[in-house]
C-alpha cells in the first residue's frame, strides 16, 4: 500500500486534544516514512473534512469523538476505510460501565465495583477506591480516595466530566498493559508511576514515570496476561489495535482495568515501546496498522 494517499486525523474536541496532536504528528512523520502520501486534519470542530484521493484514515484521535464511536460511524457512512474499531466496539470500550458489564458477562476478571449518577454522600465500596468518569480517557477526572474526606469532592469531579461515574474498589499491586496489533499480543510493559499512580502527569511527562519493557514477569504470568488481553479484546469486538490494561496483585491476582481502543502513539506511549520490544519499528507498526484498514476498503 506504499504510496497511497492516507490521512492523520488528530487534534478533535475532546479533553485529550493535545495529546491528540502529538500523537498525530508521530504517526503522520511514521507513515510518511514508510512511503506514505500523507495528509493531516484536525476534526477541532467535531466534523472531519478529508481531501480528495484520501483511501483511508489513520484515527489518532483520543477521547470524545474520537473514540466513543462517533467519527467511526461518520467514516462509515462515508464509506472510508479507518484504523481500530468499528463505531459499536469503540462505543464499548469507551464506556467503563459497559466495558465491565461485557468483561463480567464473559467471566474476566474486573475489580468489584459501581456505577453512579448523582452524588451520594458515602461511597458503594469499602475504602479504598478508585472514582473515574465512565467516558474520559488519559485519567482525566480519575481519583484514589483513601480516606472519607476525598470521597465526595472526588465523586462530583468525576460526575462534572460525564453523567456516569465508575467506583471500583482500589486493587493494590503492580501496574502492566498489553498491546495487541491485528491478533497478536505484544510484550506486557510495566509501568512505575511516581507513588504508584499514573495519572495524567504521569502518562505525559517525559521522565517522570519508569517503563519496564518488556515487564519482569514469569513465563507463566506472560501467558496470562497475553491470554487476558487476547480475551479482553475479542469480548468487547475492537479490531486492528488496542492497549489493555491490568492490576497485578502481590497474590498474583490479574484484574482488568479498561481496554483502550485508539491508544497513544506520542514518545512516552506505551504500544510504541512494546512493539519496538518485539521488533517492529515505529514506522512499520504505523504503516502495518494502516494497511490494515485499507484492506477492508
Amino acid at each position: 500500500m506504499s504510496g497511497a494517499r492516507v490521512a492523520v486525523a488528530a487534534g478533535g474536541p475532546s479533553s485529550e486534544r493535545e495529546v491528540s496532536l502529538r500523537s498525530g504528528a508521530a504517526v503522520a512523520a511514521a507513515l510518511r516514512t514508510a512511503g506514505y502520501d500523507v495528509v493531516e486534519t484536525d476534526p477541532a470542530a467535531g466534523r472531519l473534512d478529508l481531501p480528495s484521493g484520501v483511501r483511508g484514515v489513520f484515527l489518532a484521535l483520543h477521547g470524545r469523538y474520537g473514540e466513543d464511536g462517533t467519527v467511526q460511524a461518520e467514516l462509515e457512512a462515508r464509506g472510508v476505510p479507518y484504523t481500530g474499531s468499528d463505531p459499536a466496539a469503540s462505543r464499548i470500550c469507551f464506556s467503563k460501565r459497559l466495558t465491565r458489564e461485557r468483561l463480567a458477562a464473559a467471566g474476566l476478571p474486573v475489580a468489584p465495583g459501581a456505577t453512579l449518577t448523582a452524588p451520594a454522600p458515602v461511597a458503594p465500596l469499602p475504602l479504598p477506591v478508585v472514582v473515574k468518569p465512565s467516558r474520559e480517557g488519559s485519567s482525566i477526572g480519575c481519583h484514589r480516595v483513601f480516606h472519607e474526606a476525598e470521597w465526595y469532592p472526588a465523586l462530583t469531579d468525576a460526575l462534572r466530566r460525564d453523567d456516569e461515574a465508575v467506583v471500583e474498589r482500589y486493587i493494590p499491586g503492580r501496574e502492566l498493559t498489553v498491546g495487541i496489533v491485528g491478533d497478536r499480543a505484544l510484550p506486557a510493559v510495566e509501568v512505575r508511576a511516581p507513588d504508584g499512580y499514573y495519572d495524567y502527569t504521569a502518562k505525559y511527562t517525559a521522565g517522570r514515570t519508569e517503563y519496564l519493557v518488556p515487564a519482569p514477569l514469569t513465563p507463566a504470568e506472560a501467558a496470562r496476561a497475553a491470554e487476558l488481553a487476547g480475551a479482553t479484546f475479542r469480548t468487547l469486538g475492537a479490531r486492528d489495535l488496542g492497549r489493555v490494561d491490568f492490576r497485578l496483585t502481590p497474590e498474583g491476582e490479574w484484574f482488568i482495568l479498561e481496554l483502550n481502543n485508539l491508544p497513544g502513539f506520542t514518545a512516552t506511549s506505551l504500544l510504541p515501546k512494546a512493539a519496538a520490544a518485539a521488533g517492529i519499528p515505529f514506522p512499520a507498526l504505523c504503516a502495518r496498522i494502516m494497511e490494515m484498514a485499507l484492506a477492508r476498503g
